[in-house]
């Protein structure tokens, strides 16, 4: 994962072996991780706000347990990680989705250090990856039935349990790409042209 305050704004552009990782809220106020793996967008008003982009590398070590300046007002939601889209690319070795299911069930239970795997079930956070890949066509989404292209946002991982706006200090809250149309429990893919227009603003 890089650096978020030293190398983005305005004009940054996904760039190949650059992973960065930003929240969203959907319009019942539902909280998402978002991996833009190399190939995702991030949302221009994001981009366009260093005081936000200087909060999400906090954000993150905050919700992974790192021993952030914020750690008194951790939390756990003592749920279920539920899989849902997965890529074709990562997981080419596993034989079926069942064995994908019990890895994520695995990861999904470690305390001592939280994988993106233990985010729905230990904070409430719906996971989103991003199509990956060095050239088209090299990821896909199993699971999907549509089109997808390196970029796209895809729904990754559930939780049982949901994670609110309520459940962050305000001092992080300004990190969060909010929007006013999407649902994380229905939609399952984000096309990255329109990423901006999904998430139109901040938290405030």
């Amino acid at each position: 994962m890089s650096s978020c305050d030293e190398q983005l704004n305005e004009d940054w552009k996904p760039e190949f072996g650059k992973i960065f990782l930003w929240p969203a809220m959907d319009k019942f106020g539902k909280i998402a991780v978002m991996v833009n793996n190399c190939r995702g967008d991030l949302p221009k008003a994001l981009l366009s706000n260093p005081h936000s982009i200087s909060l999400l590398d906090p954000f993150m070590e905050h919700i992974f347990e790192g021993l952030d300046m914020y750690s008194r007002y951790s939390y756990k939601k003592h749920g279920e990680t539920i899989l849902d889209l997965y890529s074709g690319l990562k997981y080419r070795e596993y034989k079926n989705r069942k064995e994908i299911e019990k890895e994520v069930f695995e990861d999904s239970k470690r305390e001592n250090v939280i994988s993106d795997e233990g985010l729905p079930a230990q904070k409430g956070l719906f996971v989103y990856y991003a199509v990956e890949g060095c050239t088209p066509g090299e990821d896909f989404v199993v699971g999907y039935k549509g089109k997808t292209k390196m970029g796209d946002y895809y729904r990754y991982l559930i939780p049982t349990i949901y994670a609110s706006i309520e459940d962050f200090t305000k001092e992080l809250r300004t990190a969060i790409a909010v929007s006013d149309t999407v649902d994380f429990t229905k939609d399952r893919l984000f096309d990255n042209d329109k990423i901006s227009e999904y998430f139109p603003r901040l938290y405030s």
